[in-house]
């Protein structure tokens, strides 16, 4: 059974979402009817090319089921109460919103309404991320290290690294210590917007578990790598060259110099990380707890709000 969406917000990402819904398929089981974009040229081209018509937004609200909040963060809370409020399901592209106020009232809306609110952190449904959740599965993971850096491209320069890119592992790590930090430092600087470019951040989690974060979008190439040290050893992941090595003891591959240690090492077979997200959504609107929700994006927000308050200070 499909589920209509609209998608509010043709731009990068916007235009990647309605593509993907407007084809749909077996596991994918939305179907877009219609877009809505502020500049009606992007609007009416990106609909073109997904057999849609463009519409304002109360209208294509109005014709769908569910709605994709793809718009700058700075329309999230406006929109996200629309969508709401006309008892539409509500997925929102990350971060949830840009203040935690707005956030808040959001997730109070959808809970109200009885409506779903999902999150857009698509790094969860990686095929990448479930494998790192497998590998890490029993561990005792004290220091999680997460780099995600790439060369500068003008586009969502009205927010921070931290609300653009950092907050991709600032959720993922969340997620893998299982609660919020208690103690937040970070520095960074603006280098090409009027945003901080780049920042590092470090997590201090209870227990004295930690987690040092790093972010930039003006580097010199694209990296993307995580490191999970713990009791039993390393793990360690290149997301970019889809390999995984756990150093750990009876591991395969002995290392002489640590008896009883070995590695092992694996890979993924990747899938489409955005098919999975749309159709967890469909799930969502169908009776199943969202995999990224509201309680979620808020937690993800919170703690990137704080490393930007961190920067400041030390600014």
């Amino acid at each position: 059974m499909s589920l209509r969406v609209a998608v509010l917000g043709a731009g990068h990402f916007g235009r990647f979402h309605a593509l993907k819904a407007s084809r749909g398929g077996p596991d994918n089981p939305l179907r877009l009817v219609a877009l809505h974009d502020a500049d009606p040229a992007r609007a009416a081209a990106v609909a073109a090319e997904c057999g849609v018509p463009a519409l304002p937004a109360a209208e294509a609200i109005a014709a769908a089921e569910a709605v994709i909040v793809a718009a700058p963060t700075r329309f999230h809370a406006a929109l996200g109460r629309q969508v709401l409020e006309a008892g539409r399901h509500l997925f929102m592209e990350k971060p949830i919103a840009a203040t935690l106020a707005e956030a808040e009232s959001l997730s109070a809306l959808a809970a109200a309404r009885g409506r779903v609110l999902q999150v857009g952190h698509i790094e969860r449904f990686s095929a990448a991320f479930r494998a790192v959740v497998a590998a890490q599965e029993g561990s005792r993971a004290v220091h999680w290290e997460a780099v995600r850096v790439a060369p500068f491209r003008p586009r969502s320069l009205d927010v921070s690294v931290v609300l653009d890119l950092m907050i991709h592992d600032i959720d993922l790590v969340l997620k893998l210590a299982g609660g919020l930090p208690e103690k937040v430092e970070a520095v960074g600087a603006r280098v090409m917007s009027e945003h901080a470019d780049f920042a590092v951040a470090r997590l201090g989690f209870r227990g004295g578990r930690a987690a040092t974060i790093t972010a930039s979008r003006v580097s010199l190439a694209m990296e993307r790598r995580l490191r999970v040290l713990g009791g039993e050893g390393e793990m360690s992941v290149d997301f970019l060259n889809r390999s995984l090595a756990v150093l750990r003891r009876g591991g395969a591959e002995e290392v002489a110099t640590m008896p009883g240690y070995g590695i092992d090492r694996a890979g993924w077979t990747e899938h489409d990380s955005l098919e999975a997200e749309q159709a967890g959504f469909a799930k969502a609107c169908a009776g199943e707890a969202p995999e990224v929700g509201a309680a979620e994006g808020i937690a993800a927000l919170r703690v990137a709000l704080a490393v930007e308050a961190a920067i400041e200070a030390n600014d």
